[in-house]
């Protein structure tokens, strides 16, 4: 199949969604296609009993910085995609903290969205709708993680996952596995295994992200567990 358009289901704290989105862009650039951003929790979807619900806390990392996405969508989907490639960068590239409202706000300002643009987004409630609605569509669906992809708004895959996203022909390569696979619905899952030589190189990548992120995986609590990096890592706060 030859897709047109992408619908890109993220959390923005996940360093594998990341990258994915970093590969997504080359093709872009060279291909034409468009890339409509979405939004999905692993805060939510990795709840633990006991523990609040990403909405019950006043600021919510991955779900707060989805909302202010939320809010700049309905501007321009390129606001959205500006907020995802600043708070992406910020996060795994650089190790900082964009989950940080501080940061948030600096960032939005260097945008020129405004820092006031998080207390807009934090204030109207219609943006929790629109993530979770985001959200929804992926577990209806049966996705369970990110990156998640549409394409063509209907053929629903989840990945491809990436740590060192290609460029050039490589990009336009991978792109026709992926439509290639999602031309094929009797294909389920096609999965590389890791050598410890791969999960040193993993882990090395994901040094930023690491460095800048202010929690651990609920799922083992270490930080390379990376089958919990890929869907489990979240904001473990009471």
């Amino acid at each position: 199949m030859s897709a047109r358009t992408v619908d890109f289901h993220f959390d923005p704290m996940c360093p594998f969604a990341y990258q994915t989105s970093v590969w997504l862009r080359r093709v872009r650039e060279q291909l034409g296609i468009a890339i409509d951003w979405r939004f999905f929790s692993l805060e939510w979807v990795n709840h633990v009993e006991g523990k609040k619900y990403p909405w019950e806390r006043e600021w919510s990392y991955g779900w707060s910085l989805m909302r202010i996405g939320a809010l700049l969508r309905r501007r321009d989907m390129a606001a959205l995609d500006a907020w995802y490639g600043a708070i992406g960068a910020e996060l795994h590239e650089r190790g900082g903290s964009p989950h940080r409202r501080e940061v948030a706000r600096r960032l939005l300002d260097e945008l020129g969205f405004g820092a006031a643009t998080l207390d807009s987004a934090l204030a109207d409630p219609t943006t929790h709708t629109e993530v979770e609605r985001d959200h929804r569509r992926v577990l209806a669906a049966g996705g369970f993680g990110v990156p998640t992809l549409f394409l063509d708004g209907e053929h629903c895959l989840f990945g491809p996952v990436l740590v060192d996203p290609p460029a050039g022909e490589e990009a336009q390569a991978l792109w026709r596995v992926v439509t290639g696979m999602a031309a094929l619905p009797q294909v389920f899952e096609l999965q590389r295994p890791k050598s410890p030589a791969d999960t040193a190189r993993i882990a090395e990548r994901l040094t930023p992200y690491v460095r800048g992120r202010d929690w651990v995986s609920i799922d083992r609590g270490r930080l390379v567990d990376l089958d919990g990096l890929v869907n489990g890592d979240t904001d473990d706060r009471t």
